[in-house]
């Protein structure tokens, strides 16, 4: 796999990116420009060689129809005031195209096509569709790491007919991820959240082998509690999971890989409830966990002083309160003192754990942060992405 730094003639060529500008939309406003602002470095790069770029997005899952309310023109407008540059918007049907139109003067520098899910061609890797984008630009490149476990037109596809590269974001992402998976600095931690343990459980079982504590808190650490033979009241908990559990526990106790739970809880009777400290054997019937407790904080944290590398996916509790939010703001705070004393390398990866590191304008104090999400964990899970098999 090929960056696009690493190509020497790009002076005046036509650039087809495929960028992830799937961001969160309220009306025509952007909530949240994380995924936007991670691609700029690759934008600038082109932009300084001389390059003529066709943006290529989606938002949304418009399965194939045109929804207005799913337009690129608001990604369009906050892109054209990031880059100082004008962005012309196509809405022209893409197939009826010619790569001779997209540019009408030498001052244009980028264009952007509307929604590529606004044709159905896309989701299922049309190639004559793939084909057409094709005779668009000389040179196709994939920065849409977070796309890239979808077999798609503009990601798969579209390989078989241009030279194809990485961009900036999707080689940092790849690095970054073999850094926790292949070439792994230990010892190793993976503190992992979520409600169900079942949407993880190919996560843990690729990891188990390769890493050396794996941290189970959030929504999911309640069926281990309860496996463990301690009540959780009302707490989110999944059916029929113990056979699962208990291959977790089988694996870890074949290798070196501990795993380890929450020894005490935040509960609160609902969810906008103030929280109390409870022991695993204290909680009550009408209890709900949402946190973890101070003695699980302090033995993450021992955990996190002795790991050189850390994956962290998933809060440790229901951060949108801020009652119980203190487990992953404390969890956090010691992966950052541990990064800038330069001890550990962290990599985070989720929406809500990239939700919390915003919240509290951290982002930067990590050594990458990934808004991935499926493309991220399936790549743990040890899943081939197409994305990255059509790069190859």
């Amino acid at each position: 796999m090929k960056s696009i730094k690493e190509e020497t003639n790009l002076n005046n060529k036509k650039i087809l990116l495929r960028l992830d500008l799937n961001v969160p939309l309220l009306g025509d406003k952007i909530t949240d420009t994380t995924r936007i602002d991670k691609i700029l470095p690759t934008l600038n790069f082109l932009i300084s060689q001389n390059v003529k770029i066709i943006i290529i997005s989606h938002v949304g899952r418009p399965k194939g129809k045109v929804i207005n309310e799913l337009s690129l023109k608001p990604i369009c407008k906050n892109l054209e005031i990031k880059l100082s540059q004008n962005i012309k918007l196509i809405s022209k049907d893409v197939k009826e195209i010619d790569g001779i139109d997209l540019f009408e003067n030498d001052d244009e520098k980028i264009v952007m096509l509307e929604n590529i899910r606004f044709y159905p061609e896309e989701e299922i890797n049309n190639q004559q569709f793939a084909k057409h984008l094709a005779t668009l630009a000389d040179i196709y490149v994939n920065d849409a790491f977070s796309c890239s476990h979808r077999a798609h037109a503009s990601i798969d596809a579209i390989t078989k007919f241009l030279p194809s590269f990485c961009g900036l974001q999707f080689n940092l992402e790849v690095v970054a991820l073999k850094k926790i998976t292949f070439k792994i600095k230990k010892p190793i931690t993976c503190i992992i959240g979520g409600s169900k343990v079942s949407t993880k459980i190919n996560i843990i079982k690729n990891l188990i082998p390769k890493f050396d504590n794996i941290i189970i808190v959030g929504g999911m650490a309640n069926n281990i509690i309860k496996y463990t033979g301690n009540n959780i009241g009302k707490s989110l908990q999944e059916e029929n999971i113990n056979q699962i559990i208990k291959e977790i526990f089988s694996l870890s106790e074949t290798t070196s890989c501990r795993i380890i739970y929450p020894q005490d809880v935040i509960v609160g009777k609902n969810l906008k409830d103030s929280g109390q400290i409870k022991e695993l054997n204290e909680i009550s019937p009408d209890d709900i966990i949402l946190d973890i407790g101070p003695k699980t904080i302090s033995m993450i944290k021992n955990i996190i002083d002795k790991s050189n590398t850390i994956l962290w996916n998933g809060p440790a509790g229901y951060f949108e309160n801020p009652s119980f939010a203190n487990g992953s703001i404390e969890i956090a705070k010691k992966i950052i003192e541990n990064n800038k004393s330069n001890k550990i390398y962290s990599v985070v990866g989720g929406g809500d754990t990239v939700s919390l590191l915003n919240s509290l304008d951290s982002i930067k104090d990590f050594n990458f942060v990934s808004t991935a999400g499926g493309a991220f964990l399936e790549y743990l899970e040890g899943k081939e992405l197409p994305g990255i098999k059509a790069l190859n």
